[in-house]
Formats: C-alpha cells, sequence, structure tokens
C-alpha cells in the first residue's frame, strides 16, 4: 500500500487549507505585535530612553517571530502553487513595498544607536514606524482586494494573466480592510508594550491600545455591512470535485451579494469566528482599562484568530477568486499540488512545527522579564 493512500486527497487539501490558516495566524499574532510596536514607536516614546525601551521590547523577539512569514510563504509555494504564482505576480509592487519596509526593521535597530545625534536617531525612528505601519496595512489591502475577487485569468493551457495594477488594489474597500489590519495589529502591539514595559510608555500603549481596540471592533463591523451589501461573492454552479486534477477551469462560477455569509448559514457554529472578531478586541479594551496585562495580550490574540479565520470561513472553498474570469477563480479543490507532495509536506509539517513551537516558548521562557530604563542604559548591557 502506498503511505499517501492512507488520507485521501480531498482530506489532504483540506487539512492544509486549515495549516495555512494557522500559520497565518501565527505569523498575525506573533510578528504582528513587532508591526504594532513600531507603529507606536513614535507616539509612546516621548525621550529617546524611552523609545529604547520601546525597541527592546522587540528587540531579542521580531527574528525569530518573522519564522512564520517564511513558513507561510512556504507553504503556499508547496502546497498551493497556483495561489503563489497569482499573487506573488499580481501582489508583485505590493510584496516588494512590504519588504522594503520590513528592511528598515533590522537597519533601524543597528544603526539607530551608532550616533548621538537626535536628528539621526528621530530619522530611524521614523524609518521603524514605517517598517511597522506599511505591511500592517498592505496586508490588509491584500485580503480586501482576495474577498472582492483578483483581476488575473487563465488560458487553456493554465498560463497566468494579471490585468490590474498597483493603484488598483488601492480601492475603498481594501482600504478599509487595511486600516482594519492597522488597528488590530497596533492593538495587539500595545498589549505587548504592558506585558514587557512599565511607567509612561506602559501607560501611554495602555490609551493607545484602548483607542485602536475599539476602532477595531468598528472597522471589523463596518467590513462585514460592506460585504454584504458591496461586494459580491463566489459560488459554484458546478459540482466542484474534491478529489479531481488542480485544473480551475474544469468548474463554473457566478458573483452573488450575499453569498459570502452563505456558509455561516449552512453551518452556524462557524459564527464562533466573527463572534470571536468582535468580542477579542472588547475584551482587549477592558483588559487594557483594568491594567490586566497577560490577559489584554491573550484576548488580542483571540480577536486576530476571530478576525482572520472570519475570512477564511466565509470565503471556503475560494482561496483566491478573479474579478475578471471568476471561473479561473482558485479554490481549496482545483488548485492544490498533487496527492503525494500534500501527504510528503503533513510528514514534515508533524514533526517540525512541533519544534518550532517549543523552540520559540522557550526563547519567550529565557527572554522574558520587563525592559526598563537601567537596563537600556547599562552601558555593559547588550540593548539596541
Amino acid at each position: 500500500m502506498i503511505l499517501s493512500d492512507l488520507i485521501t486527497y480531498d482530506v489532504l487539501r483540506l487539512i492544509w487549507w486549515v495549516l495555512l490558516g494557522v500559520l497565518l495566524i501565527a505569523f498575525a499574532i506573533a510578528d504582528g505585535f513587532d508591526l504594532g510596536v513600531a507603529t507606536l514607536l513614535p507616539f509612546v516614546g516621548r525621550s529617546d530612553v524611552e523609545r529604547r525601551v520601546v525597541i527592546n521590547t522587540i528587540g531579542p523577539v521580531w527574528e525569530g517571530n518573522q519564522v512564520w512569514l517564511i513558513l507561510g510563504g512556504g507553504a503556499i509555494f508547496a502546497a498551493w502553487p497556483a495561489l503563489y504564482a497569482v499573487s506573488f505576480s499580481g501582489f508583485y509592487l505590493a510584496m516588494f513595498a512590504i519588504l522594503a519596509a520590513l528592511i528598515l526593521r533590522p537597519v533601524g535597530f543597528k544603526y539607530r544607536s551608532k550616533r548621538e545625534s537626535p536628528a539621526w536617531r528621530s530619522g530611524w525612528d521614523w524609518a521603524l514606524f514605517i517598517g511597522g505601519f506599511v505591511p500592517s496595512l498592505i496586508f490588509g489591502v491584500a485580503v480586501g482586494n482576495v474577498l472582492q475577487g483578483v483581476p488575473f485569468r487563465l488560458d487553456m493551457d493554465l498560463r497566468i494573466f494579471y490585468d490590474g495594477s498597483f493603484f488598483g488594489l488601492l480601492n475603498p474597500y481594501a482600504l478599509l480592510c487595511g486600516l482594519l489590519s492597522v488597528a488590530m495589529l497596533t492593538t495587539h502591539g500595545a498589549t505587548w508594550l504592558m506585558v514587557k514595559a512599565s511607567g509612561p510608555v506602559a501607560e501611554r500603549a495602555r490609551a493607545y491600545g484602548s483607542l485602536t481596540a475599539l476602532a477595531t471592533v468598528v472597522l471589523f463591523i463596518l467590513g462585514g455591512v460592506g460585504l454584504m451589501v458591496f461586494v459580491p461573492g463566489y459560488r459554484f454552479t458546478s459540482t466542484p470535485d474534491m478529489l479531481g486534477p488542480s485544473n480551475p477551469l474544469l468548474k463554473t462560477v457566478v458573483l452573488e451579494r450575499g453569498v459570502w455569509f452563505a456558509n455561516y448559514a449552512a453551518h452556524p457554529w462557524t459564527l464562533v469566528a466573527p463572534a470571536l472578531g468582535v468580542v477579542g478586541p472588547l475584551l482587549t479594551f477592558l483588559a487594557l482599562r483594568a491594567r490586566l496585562e497577560g490577559v489584554s495580550f491573550l484576548v488580542s490574540a483571540l480577536g486576530i484568530f476571530g478576525i482572520i479565520a472570519t475570512v477564511g470561513v466565509s470565503m471556503f472553498p475560494f482561496i483566491l477568486p478573479s474579478s475578471v474570469d471568476p471561473r479561473s477563480s482558485l479554490t481549496v479543490w482545483d488548485s492544490s499540488s498533487s496527492h503525494v507532495t500534500l501527504f510528503i509536506m503533513l510528514v514534515v509539517a508533524l514533526i517540525f512545527l512541533p519544534i518550532i513551537f517549543a523552540y520559540t516558548a522557550w526563547v519567550y521562557r529565557v527572554l522574558w522579564g520587563k525592559v526598563d530604563t537601567a537596563m537600556v542604559t547599562d552601558k555593559n548591557g547588550h540593548a539596541y
């Protein structure tokens, strides 16, 4: 018996859809607070020492947190090659902007304190702000465009043609999703600063985080209303072949308003996702006001889980709809790698994901503790 036959093709496709969601959520929770802290840097740190405190709350962990971004990209490349090809080519300039902004982070950390000049340090502080704000915004804009459909099409040889432009991505609904992403991750960054910093920095983070938590709720609800009223969803008009070949052109699809909410009517238990998307930020607001440091971070992570899971549940089984040729839309059932490839990847994931989780937990345990002014001003220390 071939080992890959232990799990049927349709189940493997579903497992990898779930795993992709897990990796994206893990990235948003782990690296999301890094981006949020960087976005808050110019506002919660009023002096050079305070800003160094802010930087050093994420200094020891930000590189490790980016592992989830690499894992997510690798999973898309190996498990969903068509998704990788369309998204990385169609969103090329957007991804270049994200990478350019992320590059500012390590450079800013290393060079900010190399000179005593206030102008030099202030310039790097705003560069770090860009490194947090721009990726947060563009990630949300990308999700907003995915929900609306991306302007690509496939010919009969499954060659990809992208008919959009970078500025076409900056439409009103996508920008709304971008602002939701910024508010969500800024809130998460504020909860991290409550956990890791103290004094005025933590108090300012608490104030800003309270505002952005409420903004997250409002923007999430507005996004849902916009999705129902203005954004058409995608629906099969043919029976999907869950065990069939990875050829998107073998199906027929139509656009209808309100379709993105059909899964909730068919499976009411999935309403847990949008409920967490609302309740999580509200609980974060209450925890911040009550100065419950660890609780605020955990419920913020719960809110992130709910918001991202809402997108996945709403779109299932679609993972990248096409706005110019709905039949070319990529779904869980027709855009994956082969049965054997998915099985081998699953075995590898089951071996290495627990190792990554364990190592990450160990690192956080070793580096745990608050960052204060004495730590960053210690000449014999290793603070940024």
